[in-house]
């Protein structure tokens, strides 16, 4: 656990399954950080299909970072991945809709899938990806860092109440109207990045 946790000055933003950095929200943190925040460093990687060479990519970007100064936002798939972050740093960390069980629930995904916002790049999700998430999944285990979670009550891709079972030690925002991609998301900004403590 973090001895202290100070303000970000790193930030990193993770997307969802068949996201990538060009979706809607990681566009409006992006330019939020930029416009408002301009000394924090802004990191958005386009994340590989496999679980294990994601992990494996974030722990290499922020090999160097400060972790009583560091922070991870995450979506959905995005969000799993957040929590494993903020697991191994102790770092901020704030979720958007996170998966809770991905592997469950991306078993009747394996196969060809295409990117959202690039309908011509195509990957194979593979059967192995299933084991690699569930070699990051720690249910019983919380973050020890601060966690700030985002829960849409009308997510049409996952549960909200096995969301906030997940989290019952994050600050917990329900959402009543919201959807999985967080529409909305401009109405929330200010309210994650207040609690982000950017620099």
């Amino acid at each position: 656990m973090a001895a202290h946790i100070g303000h970000t000055t790193h930030l990193l933003y993770l997307h969802g399954f068949r996201s990538s950095p060009a979706s809607a929200k990681a566009r409006l943190m992006a330019q939020a950080v930029a416009q408002r925040h301009p000394h924090v460093y802004w990191c958005c990687p386009q994340l590989p299909p496999s679980p294990r060479q994601a992990a494996h990519a974030m722990l290499r970007l922020i090999a160097d970072w400060p972790r009583d100064t560091m922070a991870v936002v995450g979506s959905s798939l995005g969000g799993f991945y957040t929590s494993w972050v903020a697991r191994q740093t102790g770092c901020r960390s704030v979720l958007l809709n996170p998966a809770v069980f991905p592997a469950r629930d991306l078993a009747k995904h394996i196969g060809e899938q295409s990117q959202w916002h690039a309908p011509d790049e195509r990957f194979y999700f593979q059967e192995i990806y299933i084991a690699e998430l569930q070699s990051m999944a720690d249910e019983g285990t919380h973050a020890p860092g601060p966690e700030l979670a985002l829960i849409s009550q009308r997510d049409e891709v996952l549960h909200w109440r096995e969301m906030q079972a997940r989290y019952p030690k994050a600050t917990r925002i329900l959402l009543p109207e919201g959807d999985h991609a967080i529409s909305d998301f401009a109405l929330y900004l200010d309210e994650v990045l207040g609690f982000l403590e950017l620099v």
